[in-house]
């Protein structure tokens, strides 16, 4: 992330799309988390970008030591009002962070996408914050969801991968792929260990968000949405890959 970046700016709702919707807080951060749990290290936890806090809620249950870097000084105010002294809350770029030690865990979650450039910062995990035995847990956004190619055939994205105007306003900088995530995954120094998507997505967003306020959709119809993802990890809303440190 630039100096020059409003961090604080990026990170709030623009005239036509938010910067997160009720089906990441409601279905995708629970389904983030069943698939990461069988990969969970015993130890400390690093989550880098954890804005407000909504997904570190989630990770508190399973760890005791969990550090947050945030570059939004607004949402850190707000994690740390809820939060208190029980998770340390680090507010800076990842380029200017500087941190006291390696972690067993590291959770990096619709993040990297904003990054100027995401490969140093993945090289930056591997080499000074993942320990010896550390995993990463890496989810971005996935250019191939069916929601997404159909809004090409709409005419409404001009191609899978394209970066739209509303992304951009949220600091987004790349849409990936799964050959494209892993590619530099792989660039940073890291090891892939395992490869997966979150979620199989056909509709977009807002249009999650009218549906889950209602009784059309159903718990066991959001638990075989996931399974089929993982049958199908390109037809998923979000990639998956779980690291390890590489040959350094």
């Amino acid at each position: 992330m630039s100096d020059t970046r409003n961090y604080n700016q990026e990170s709030k709702d623009t005239r036509d799309h938010k910067y997160a919707y009720s089906f990441d807080f409601e279905v995708m951060h629970p389904f983030m988390i069943r698939a990461f749990e069988p990969f969970f290290k015993k130890g400390n936890l690093l989550e880098l970008g954890s804005f407000k806090g909504d997904f570190t809620r989630r990770l508190i249950p399973y760890f005791d030591d969990i550090t947050c870097v945030e570059a939004a000084d607004e949402a850190v105010a707000s994690a740390r009002k809820e939060f208190g002294a029980k998770i340390k809350i680090i507010n800076s770029s990842f380029e200017a962070a500087e941190l006291p030690g390696r972690y067993d865990n590291i959770v990096l979650t619709h993040v990297l996408e904003h990054l100027d450039d995401p490969v140093a910062i993945l090289k930056k995990i591997n080499d000074k914050w993942l320990s010896e035995t550390g995993r990463l847990f890496l989810v971005c956004p996935n250019a191939h969801a069916p929601s997404r190619q159909i809004a090409v055939r709409m005419g409404l994205i001009s191609h899978n991968s394209a970066v739209t105007p509303a992304e951009s306003e949220h600091g987004h900088r790349i849409t990936y792929t799964l050959d494209t995530l892993e590619r530099d995954a792989r660039a940073g120094g890291l090891k892939v260990v395992y490869r997966s998507g979150i979620f199989f997505k056909a509709l977009a967003n807002f249009q999650w968000d009218r549906l889950i306020s209602t009784d059309i959709i159903s718990k066991e119809y959001l638990n075989a949405c996931y399974e089929v993802g993982q049958i199908y990890p390109d037809l998923c809303s979000s990639i998956f890959l779980m690291c390890e440190r590489g040959d350094r």
